[in-house]
């Protein structure tokens, strides 16, 4: 039988999701019944399917969500919180980010404005785009790392090529003068190309208060909300409720 070679040359091929199914298929009388067709079709499909998975545990990895279980099936809509089910099922289509579009969600600590965030994410991972969390104090501090070590550009490089750029947290301490101009490198790199989720507990009409230089702010500002949805999520604390639905 010509089994074991035909299996070597499936793994060589790096099919080893279809060489599992072939195995499974011989082991099962009545899959054996099935016509050749019909049986190289369920071997292709285990193979597609395998890679899928692989393809969105990558990008999850890679996406350091900081809820990965969040999904946008779980998000709890209604007035009462601020978030008509219309706009959260317009957002799940992902159109928005075909569009380059943004996503600015504000409201007190523990409404769930981080779930949101990383839920949007987890939609974005399962379409199979690019996704990078980041809490903006930390990626201050990276880029403030990265200057220092000469890879300043190389990081700003490697943020514009992400297809959606979450930004947690904006607009918690002091913003320092290196801060704002950081901020405005990140975003016009990715203005009209890419996709940026930012979430705050400051009303957005407030954004341009906390940046504090005037000009800097008109520019941050001009580049993220002119073509963005705005959510202010309200209601009590989700966390007494549901752990998983943090800030």
């Amino acid at each position: 039988m010509l089994r074991e070679p035909t299996m070597d040359k499936l793994y060589g091929l790096r099919l080893a999701a279809m060489a599992a199914a072939w195995l499974d298929q011989e082991k099962d009388p009545k899959l054996r019944e099935l016509e050749f067709g019909e049986r190289f079709g369920l071997l292709v499909d285990a193979e597609h399917r395998a890679r899928d998975n692989r393809r969105l545990a990558r990008l999850l990895k890679q996406a350091n969500l900081r809820i990965p279980e969040a999904c946008m099936e779980d998000v709890i809509t209604g007035a009462s919180r601020g978030l008509p089910t219309a706009t959260v099922r317009q957002l799940a289509t992902g159109a928005w980010l075909v569009e380059h579009h943004n996503v600015l969600a504000s409201g007190p600590t523990g409404v769930g404005k981080s779930y949101l965030a990383c839920a949007l994410g987890q939609m974005a991972c399962r379409q199979g785009l690019k996704v990078l969390y980041r809490r903006l104090p930390r990626l201050f501090e990276e880029l403030r790392i990265a200057k220092a070590e000469g890879l300043y550009a190389r990081k700003l490089l490697k943020m514009s090529k992400m297809d959606l750029l979450i930004l947690d947290d904006l607009g918690l301490g002091h913003l320092e003068e290196t801060q704002r101009h950081d901020l405005l490198e990140v975003l016009e790199d990715r203005y009209g190309k890419r996709s940026t989720v930012v979430t705050s507990q400051l009303p957005v009409a407030k954004w341009h208060e906390w940046i504090g230089d005037p000009t800097l702010a008109d520019a941050i500002l001009d580049r993220l909300v002119h073509n963005a949805y705005k959510v202010q999520l309200k209601g009590g604390s989700r966390r007494k409720d549901r752990g998983k639905e943090n800030n």
